[in-house]
């Protein structure tokens, strides 16, 4: 994600969504393993005794793959200007040199983010939008989990679907779609979808759509048919770090990108303490009112409060070509 100057700003876009469509792909697969290995395989150790479980060993290849193909690239403060031809390995070992001498220079304080959140008010909205996503995206998997009763294998189908539609989406839509409309536009539409999912899911579980008798098993379809919205849900991620690449500099690109990740992580921290209690109260003998979804419903309502935020985001023309 630091390495998003590399790619014109026209053609960024296109770069995130085939990004995010590979990372989709490998959820699917991972999600196969969940589904098809049990728990003791993923998770604890080999039946031959080898320290090594499946995640974990994942988890270590990537990292390796990282080290020995990822190399880290250094664009001039314009990309169009970067020469074809490399620079003589004299230059290389001394630029080498300097970024080593200056490496405790760069570490970004709290008050260099500070005045990154400041700099710009789409990248503060772009923020905002990514803290409201991560926290639905949280808060779906805790209600999912405490509404629906998923074991391993139910729930592993569940984001199966939402996986496949995820990478398709990315893959497709994204370049196609992406360049023509802007990311802005695709932001507004992923976040809206993630509203009509939950509400569509809050629905399917009112007291009053339970009592009917065509709705009988409704439970056990709308969730699988809902996760088809992931064909546009998974659609906010990519956009939002495609959007943030625009509002920074070249050499800005890892401490932007950074943000952007501490601040889901700080999301995705709270979430529990948000939707847990939120599902046992709604769920419990007593609940403040008869609506067993609302703890889903509140899910769709940080999604729509992404919607609105994205909507003020506006793009700079130049950034679309």
């Amino acid at each position: 994600m630091s390495q998003a100057d590399n790619v014109s700003a026209g053609n960024r876009v296109s770069a995130f969504g085939l990004l995010s469509g590979v990372m989709f792909s490998a959820y699917v697969g991972g999600t196969l393993a969940a589904r098809l290995l049990s728990t003791i395989w993923i998770f604890q150790v080999f039946p031959w005794s080898v320290q090594k479980p499946v995640a974990a060993a994942a988890a270590v290849a990537s990292a390796i793959y990282m080290t020995v193909f990822l190399k880290d690239t250094k664009l001039p403060s314009d990309a169009l200007e970067q020469p074809i031809l490399k620079e003589t390995e004299s230059n290389e070992d001394s630029i080498k040199e300097s970024e080593k001498m200056d490496f405790s220079k760069k570490i970004p304080s709290p008050k260099d983010i500070f005045c990154l959140l400041k700099s710009s008010f789409t990248f503060s909205l772009a923020a905002f939008v990514a803290f409201f996503n991560s926290l639905a995206e949280g808060g779906l998997r805790t209600c999912l989990l405490a509404h629906f009763h998923f074991g391993k294998d139910q729930f592993a189908e569940l984001l199966l679907i939402a996986y496949i539609g995820a990478a398709l989406s990315n893959m497709i839509f994204m370049p196609i779609f992406g360049p023509a409309i802007g990311e802005e536009t695709l932001l507004s539409v992923a976040t809206f979808a993630g509203f009509l999912n939950m509400f569509v899911d809050s629905i399917a579980w009112a007291s009053w759509v339970c009592s009917l008798n065509l709705t009988a098993p409704m439970s056990t379809w709308v969730p699988y048919v809902a996760a088809l919205m992931g064909l546009f849900l998974f659609l906010t991620s990519p956009n939002i770090r495609s959007i943030v690449s625009k509002q920074v500099g070249p050499n800005q690109q890892g401490l932007a990108q950074g943000c952007i990740l501490g601040i889901t992580s700080f999301a995705n921290v709270i979430t529990p303490l948000i939707y847990s209690p939120l599902s046992a109260l709604f769920l419990s003998e007593k609940p403040p009112f008869d609506y067993q979804g609302f703890c889903i419903l509140c899910v769709g309502l940080a999604w729509l409060a992404g919607f609105f935020l994205s909507i003020l985001i506006k793009v700079y023309p130049s950034y679309k070509k």
